[in-house]
């Protein structure tokens, strides 16, 4: 087994016995690392399946997420260390490391937890600590959209009113700049002092708030008006494990 294959192993079995996903390990790993370039989903998806390997500084931070040890016959060739054996059939084994400029491809969107008061514009936003406080993006993800980071915020979805475009546990990325109105799009709102995640539909000169989920009895349409409804910005990314 080479070197690669085992760090491949080693990744997808620290993290499953942690519990984690493939996105809060993502998370977890930017918060340790103190930067803001992070490793989203699609990175730790890239590890587990060879498509390229963690740094040494990166495999160390996943050792203390997850609390599972770096085996000797890892940690030596990638340290470089003399006092570790080679293990047998790696006597030639490379030092593998990631290039620094991978993670330059993400930059880091802040979970927050949203404070808002019935019928005031604006909103008071807290850390949401789960997962590890952030969302990594990719940045021509952002640059092809021409969305400013520094205006985007992540909420979890709460509740069943949107299944099942949206489930509860999801992650939702809100771009607080574009407030404009669409039929049809999804936003975060500020309903009478509650923060919400609805579609937005316009029908007989008014804008409604609808649900997607079938049962419109419990999750009926509401009327979107004046300060009990104000717009804090339009849902244009979604964050899910479900397939």
């Amino acid at each position: 087994m080479d070197l690669q294959t085992m760090i491949a192993g080693w990744v997808r079995d620290a993290r499953t016995a942690a519990g984690l996903s493939g996105t809060a390990l993502g998370a977890r790993l930017a918060l340790e690392l103190g930067t803001e370039r992070g490793n989203t989903k699609a990175n730790i998806s890239h590890w587990e399946n060879e498509k390229h390997s963690p740094n040494l500084k990166q495999l160390l931070a996943i050792s203390r997420v997850t609390g599972r040890s770096l085996p000797p016959e890892i940690l030596a060739p990638m340290s470089g260390a003399n006092d570790f054996p080679h293990p047998a059939g790696l006597s030639n084994a490379l030092r593998v490391v990631a290039a620094e400029g991978e993670d330059d491809g993400f930059i880091q969107i802040p979970m927050v937890k949203l404070r808002l008061s019935a019928g005031i514009t604006g909103y008071q936003a807290e850390p949401e600590r789960r997962d590890g406080g952030t969302l990594g993006m990719r940045r021509t993800w952002l640059e092809r959209n021409q969305y400013n980071p520094t205006h985007l915020i992540a909420i979890y979805v709460k509740g069943e009113s949107m299944e099942p475009s949206l489930y509860a546990g999801d992650i939702v990325v809100i771009n607080t700049l574009d407030t404009k109105l669409v039929d049809g799009a999804v936003y975060a709102f500020n309903y009478e002092g509650e923060a919400v995640v609805k579609r937005l539909a316009r029908d007989a000169g008014q804008w409604w708030l609808t649900s997607d989920n079938v049962d419109q009895r419990k999750y009926h349409r509401k009327l979107c008006q004046g300060g009990e409804c104000i717009v804090i910005g339009r849902v244009v990314r979604k964050e899910s494990d479900r397939i």
